[in-house]
């Protein structure tokens, strides 16, 4: 249960936090994304508006100039480099027709031939053209700008080209990136704030609300969920409650009404039992009427085991049902019920095989009458649904010190969607064609849990049959006779 409870806590908190915190994550890194393309595309479309918007005035005001001679253009060239005012963050140059530097406001650049896409563009186009990129030298990021100079006839006479660095740009794009990444990251820490805030409130009751309803489902009926809530977990506590409040009422009036029916069967079952002994012996009645009695003491006596079987699951449902611990030799007790019962086995054409891995007498706190019962069930158990197999094996040993004990039959075995349900109290298989209560494994359960113990039931590894299992603690002062491993 408490493993369950935790899957559910864990799995239900991990679905809910991946959900939501997922969608946000995408939410905001979308965001990020579009920003950073607005952020970039609007930075260097500012820069390179301003550098054409320079190069346009520029050569506008050369254009009277271009029109006259080449000494003319480089000497004016030369006077507007002089007097160029930004160059401190745009350097300015003047190419000849070749798309060499003649002149530039840096003067390290003059006599290089660039070659850049927008030099090769206006000289070609005679258009203004703009180019960003690295420069093959140094790998700096730059943004160029170049508008052809023109004679009358429209000959290209030279290029006016403005070159930017676009590292002061690069680094301001990055600074709005990461605030905004910043603030994306603030806002995700927010929905997982708000996400755990719902987590605490909302589903830390519903796995309580599951917890508690698990135990009601596994048999604690009466129990009450603490009903803090005014909402509707409180509407769903609330039923749950009166849920397992009615259940208690009708498991009650259902053990009561069980327990008085058994008792009221006692009495005439006794006398037809008795009657029915006694007339069996009686010589003067002939063949049939024998035959006749004989059928009624094996229908008296079935039920009243039945009804044996009733009345102590009644004192199990209303906690009268108690053990008289004592010091006991399990394989001694074990043996002694096989013999007992060996002969009914034998009538049943089964045969038995037992197997004690125990090395020396073990002794162990228990109930023996009790344990008997649970030993006793099971081979009625194996004896009804088990003849086909017509064999059936019982294995005692030690185990991380535990005593293991195993009863297992040939039979058909249990078909898998009902295997999990066999320890139900009244649980009896669809195709089950044996009469019964359906009480006989959930008593021997419930024995074995007194006793500190474990109760399992499957069907066999191998080949065909079912197997129940037995794990009971061995006493402290015993002595641990071997470590050998349990099979079934």
């Amino acid at each position: 249960m408490g493993t369950f409870y935790e899957n559910f806590t864990r799995g239900l908190r991990r679905r809910w936090l991946r959900g939501t915190v997922f969608i946000a994550l995408c939410a905001i890194i979308f965001v990020v994304a579009m920003f950073s393309v607005f952020v970039h595309s609007y930075y260097h479309a500012t820069v390179r508006t301003g550098l054409e918007s320079m190069a346009r005035t520029a050569t506008d005001f050369f254009a009277n100039y271009v029109g006259r001679s080449f000494d003319d253009y480089y000497d004016s060239a030369l006077r507007y480099a002089e007097t160029f005012r930004e160059a401190n963050r745009i350097e300015m140059q003047f190419l000849n027709s070749d798309g060499s530097i003649m002149l530039s406001s840096s003067a390290i650049t003059s006599g290089t031939s660039p070659g850049s896409p927008d030099i090769i563009n206006a000289i070609s186009t005679g258009q203004i053209s703009t180019w960003a990129g690295r420069l093959t030298g140094t790998g700096e990021r730059i943004m160029a700008t170049s508008a052809p100079m023109l004679m009358g006839d429209g000959e290209v006479i030279g290029i006016m080209r403005y070159v930017t660095s676009l590292r002061l740009v690069d680094r301001q794009v990055l600074l709005n990136i990461l605030g905004v990444v910043v603030v994306g990251l603030v806002v995700l820490a927010m929905v997982l704030l708000l996400n755990m805030v719902f987590i605490r409130f909302v589903i830390t009751p519903v796995s309580e609300i599951t917890k508690m309803s698990r135990r009601i489902a596994e048999g604690s009926y009466g129990i009450q969920i603490s009903n803090d809530y005014t909402d509707e977990i409180g509407d769903m506590v609330e039923s749950i409650n009166e849920m397992s409040f009615k259940i208690a009422q009708t498991e009650k009036i259902q053990t009561e009404f069980i327990s008085s029916i058994s008792h009221e069967l006692r009495t005439p079952l006794t006398a037809i039992t008795g009657w029915g002994e006694t007339l069996i012996y009686n010589d003067r009645l002939d063949d049939d009427s024998k035959r006749g009695i004989s059928i009624i003491l094996g229908e008296a006596r079935r039920l009243t085991e039945m009804v044996e079987e009733l009345l102590e699951f009644t004192k199990l449902e209303d906690g009268r049902f108690t053990l008289r611990v004592d010091s006991i030799d399990i394989a001694a007790e074990l043996e002694e019920t096989i013999f007992t019962f060996r002969e009914i086995l034998h009538r049943g054409e089964l045969e038995l095989d037992f197997n004690n891995d125990l090395e020396h007498p073990l002794l162990i706190p228990g109930d023996p009458d009790r344990l008997k019962q649970v030993f006793l069930n099971i081979f009625d158990n194996a004896l009804k649904h088990g003849r086909d197999g017509k064999r059936i094996e019982v294995y005692i040993g030690l185990f991380e010190e535990q005593v293991l004990i195993s009863i297992r039959d040939f039979g058909p075995g249990v078909p898998p969607d009902e295997l999990e349900n066999i320890k139900m109290k009244f649980f009896k298989g669809k195709n089950s064609k044996e009469r019964g209560s359906g009480i006989g494994l959930a008593i021997c359960e419930e024995i074995i849990k007194l006793h500190g113990g474990r109760f399992e039931v499957s069907n066999a590894e191998t080949g065909t049959g079912f197997v129940a299992t037995i794990s009971l603690p061995v006493a402290r002062d015993s002595s641990v006779a071997n470590g050998k491993d349990f099979g079934r």
